[in-house]
Protein backbone atom coordinates (compact mmCIF):
# COMPACT_ATOMS: atom_id res chain seq x y z
CA UNK A 1 0.00 0.00 0.00
CA UNK A 2 2.85 2.45 0.66
CA UNK A 3 3.91 1.94 -3.05
CA UNK A 4 0.49 2.78 -4.08
CA UNK A 5 0.56 6.21 -2.09
CA UNK A 6 4.15 7.26 -3.01
CA UNK A 7 3.14 7.02 -6.34
CA UNK A 8 0.39 8.62 -5.73
CA UNK A 9 2.01 11.42 -3.91
CA UNK A 10 4.08 12.13 -6.87
CA UNK A 11 1.24 12.02 -9.43
CA UNK A 12 -0.29 14.63 -7.57
CA UNK A 13 2.54 16.75 -7.71
CA UNK A 14 2.96 16.49 -11.73
CA UNK A 15 -0.13 16.58 -12.22
CA UNK A 16 -0.47 19.80 -10.08
CA UNK A 17 2.57 21.54 -12.16
CA UNK A 18 0.98 20.62 -15.20
CA UNK A 19 -2.23 22.14 -14.38
CA UNK A 20 -0.75 25.57 -12.89
CA UNK A 21 1.53 25.55 -16.29
CA UNK A 22 -1.54 26.59 -18.08
CA UNK A 23 -1.99 30.26 -18.31
CA UNK A 24 -5.68 31.80 -17.73
CA UNK A 25 -6.44 32.59 -21.43
CA UNK A 26 -5.24 28.72 -22.08
CA UNK A 27 -7.38 27.59 -18.84
CA UNK A 28 -10.61 29.73 -20.32
CA UNK A 29 -10.03 28.47 -23.79
CA UNK A 30 -10.09 25.07 -22.75
CA UNK A 31 -12.78 25.26 -20.13
CA UNK A 32 -14.84 26.69 -22.96
CA UNK A 33 -14.50 23.85 -24.68
CA UNK A 34 -14.84 21.12 -22.24
CA UNK A 35 -18.09 22.62 -21.57
CA UNK A 36 -19.12 21.98 -25.07
CA UNK A 37 -17.84 18.35 -24.93
CA UNK A 38 -20.40 18.07 -22.19
CA UNK A 39 -23.32 19.61 -23.44
CA UNK A 40 -22.58 17.37 -26.59
CA UNK A 41 -22.95 14.11 -24.57
CA UNK A 42 -26.40 12.08 -24.91
CA UNK A 43 -25.99 11.18 -21.61
CA UNK A 44 -25.79 14.27 -20.14
CA UNK A 45 -28.99 15.45 -22.97
CA UNK A 46 -31.40 12.65 -21.19
CA UNK A 47 -30.20 13.98 -17.21
CA UNK A 48 -32.85 15.76 -15.45
CA UNK A 49 -30.53 16.06 -12.82
CA UNK A 50 -26.81 16.81 -12.59
CA UNK A 51 -24.35 17.48 -10.13
CA UNK A 52 -21.69 20.07 -10.96
CA UNK A 53 -18.58 21.44 -8.54
CA UNK A 54 -17.18 24.55 -8.24
CA UNK A 55 -13.94 25.46 -9.71
CA UNK A 56 -11.02 26.24 -7.88
CA UNK A 57 -8.83 28.97 -9.70
CA UNK A 58 -6.90 26.20 -11.31
CA UNK A 59 -9.75 23.73 -12.01
CA UNK A 60 -12.22 23.35 -15.42
CA UNK A 61 -15.10 26.10 -15.01
CA UNK A 62 -18.13 24.77 -15.63
CA UNK A 63 -20.36 28.41 -14.67
CA UNK A 64 -21.14 27.74 -18.44
CA UNK A 65 -22.54 24.72 -18.25
CA UNK A 66 -24.85 25.53 -15.49
CA UNK A 67 -26.87 27.67 -17.51
CA UNK A 68 -27.02 25.47 -20.45
CA UNK A 69 -28.51 23.06 -18.35
CA UNK A 70 -31.13 25.44 -16.42
CA UNK A 71 -32.49 26.53 -19.93
CA UNK A 72 -32.69 22.50 -20.58
CA UNK A 73 -34.84 22.57 -17.56
CA UNK A 74 -31.56 20.62 -15.60
CA UNK A 75 -31.70 20.58 -12.04
CA UNK A 76 -28.04 21.32 -10.82
CA UNK A 77 -26.85 20.47 -7.62
CA UNK A 78 -23.41 21.15 -5.90
CA UNK A 79 -21.36 19.31 -3.65
CA UNK A 80 -20.37 20.53 -0.11
CA UNK A 81 -17.97 18.77 2.49
CA UNK A 82 -19.87 17.51 5.73
CA UNK A 83 -17.06 16.20 8.00
CA UNK A 84 -15.29 13.12 5.35
CA UNK A 85 -17.99 12.81 3.53
CA UNK A 86 -19.69 15.44 0.61
CA UNK A 87 -23.42 16.59 0.76
CA UNK A 88 -25.64 17.61 -2.45
CA UNK A 89 -27.98 20.65 -2.26
CA UNK A 90 -29.65 22.26 -4.97
CA UNK A 91 -28.49 25.81 -5.95
CA UNK A 92 -27.73 28.49 -8.62
CA UNK A 93 -24.38 29.55 -9.20
CA UNK A 94 -25.03 32.84 -7.43
CA UNK A 95 -26.16 31.05 -4.30
CA UNK A 96 -22.48 29.51 -3.46
CA UNK A 97 -20.81 30.76 -0.46
CA UNK A 98 -17.17 29.95 0.75
CA UNK A 99 -16.95 26.70 2.38
CA UNK A 100 -14.01 23.68 2.97
CA UNK A 101 -11.00 25.67 1.83
CA UNK A 102 -12.50 28.29 0.52
CA UNK A 103 -14.13 26.38 -2.25
CA UNK A 104 -17.59 27.59 -3.07
CA UNK A 105 -20.32 25.61 -1.30
CA UNK A 106 -24.60 25.64 -1.76
CA UNK A 107 -26.71 26.49 1.37
CA UNK A 108 -29.92 24.77 0.76
CA UNK A 109 -30.78 21.64 1.96
CA UNK A 110 -29.35 18.49 1.61
CA UNK A 111 -31.39 16.51 -1.36
CA UNK A 112 -30.47 12.36 -1.96
CA UNK A 113 -27.73 11.75 -3.72
CA UNK A 114 -30.11 8.90 -5.53
CA UNK A 115 -31.72 11.35 -7.81
CA UNK A 116 -28.42 12.68 -9.42
CA UNK A 117 -28.60 11.33 -13.07
CA UNK A 118 -24.64 12.44 -13.69
CA UNK A 119 -22.20 13.57 -11.60
CA UNK A 120 -19.44 15.67 -13.31
CA UNK A 121 -16.06 15.31 -11.08
CA UNK A 122 -12.75 17.52 -10.46
CA UNK A 123 -9.53 16.05 -10.07
CA UNK A 124 -5.72 16.00 -10.27
CA UNK A 125 -5.53 13.29 -12.88
CA UNK A 126 -7.25 10.49 -14.81
CA UNK A 127 -6.32 7.72 -16.85
CA UNK A 128 -8.63 6.60 -20.33
CA UNK A 129 -10.16 4.27 -18.06
CA UNK A 130 -11.82 6.27 -15.60
CA UNK A 131 -9.08 5.93 -12.76
CA UNK A 132 -9.49 9.30 -10.66
CA UNK A 133 -6.81 11.00 -8.47
CA UNK A 134 -8.10 13.42 -6.20
CA UNK A 135 -6.18 15.71 -3.64
CA UNK A 136 -6.32 12.69 -1.01
CA UNK A 137 -9.09 13.41 1.15
CA UNK A 138 -11.35 10.95 -0.32
CA UNK A 139 -14.43 13.16 -0.25
CA UNK A 140 -15.28 12.39 -3.62
CA UNK A 141 -14.75 8.36 -3.90
CA UNK A 142 -17.74 8.42 -0.67
CA UNK A 143 -20.10 10.56 -3.08
CA UNK A 144 -19.26 8.46 -6.09
CA UNK A 145 -19.96 5.44 -3.98
CA UNK A 146 -23.06 7.44 -2.86
CA UNK A 147 -25.04 8.22 -5.77
CA UNK A 148 -26.77 5.48 -7.45
CA UNK A 149 -25.71 2.72 -9.22
CA UNK A 150 -27.13 3.97 -13.10
CA UNK A 151 -25.86 7.47 -12.55
CA UNK A 152 -23.33 8.67 -15.19
CA UNK A 153 -20.30 9.35 -13.78
CA UNK A 154 -18.02 12.29 -15.48
CA UNK A 155 -13.99 13.01 -15.38
CA UNK A 156 -13.72 16.55 -15.49
CA UNK A 157 -10.27 17.54 -16.12
CA UNK A 158 -7.59 19.47 -18.82
CA UNK A 159 -5.56 17.08 -21.07
CA UNK A 160 -2.73 17.44 -19.48
CA UNK A 161 -4.19 15.90 -16.58
CA UNK A 162 -4.59 12.81 -18.41
CA UNK A 163 -2.39 10.28 -17.77
CA UNK A 164 -1.44 6.51 -18.81
CA UNK A 165 -2.44 5.02 -16.06
CA UNK A 166 -3.62 6.07 -12.46
CA UNK A 167 -2.07 4.19 -9.35
CA UNK A 168 -5.76 2.53 -7.28
CA UNK A 169 -6.16 1.33 -3.94
CA UNK A 170 -9.01 -0.65 -3.58
CA UNK A 171 -11.24 2.30 -1.80
CA UNK A 172 -10.62 4.17 -5.01
CA UNK A 173 -13.47 4.80 -7.42
CA UNK A 174 -13.60 5.58 -11.11
CA UNK A 175 -15.48 7.27 -13.76
CA UNK A 176 -17.56 5.89 -16.60
CA UNK A 177 -16.11 9.17 -19.05
CA UNK A 178 -13.26 11.48 -18.90
CA UNK A 179 -13.88 14.62 -21.11
CA UNK A 180 -11.30 16.96 -21.69
CA UNK A 181 -10.73 20.18 -24.02
CA UNK A 182 -9.03 17.35 -26.56
CA UNK A 183 -10.87 14.06 -26.10
CA UNK A 184 -13.35 12.15 -24.43
CA UNK A 185 -12.02 9.11 -22.95
CA UNK A 186 -14.94 6.12 -22.48
CA UNK A 187 -13.45 2.40 -20.75
CA UNK A 188 -9.99 3.14 -22.46
CA UNK A 189 -10.81 4.37 -25.86
CA UNK A 190 -10.54 7.81 -27.00
CA UNK A 191 -14.22 8.12 -28.64
CA UNK A 192 -13.82 11.75 -30.32
CA UNK A 193 -10.79 13.94 -30.96
CA UNK A 194 -10.49 17.48 -31.00
CA UNK A 195 -8.00 19.53 -33.46
CA UNK A 196 -4.72 20.14 -31.09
Amino acid sequence: MDEVEDRKAALRRSARDARSALDDEDRRIASATIVARLLALRELARAGTVAVYAATDDEPDLGELVGALAARGVRTLWPRVVGAGLELAQAGPTQLRPGFRGISEPEGPAVDPHVVDALLVPGLAFDPHGARLGRGGGHYDRLLAAVDGSALRVGVAFACQVVPSVPRAPHDLGVDLVVTERSVHRGGARIEDAPA
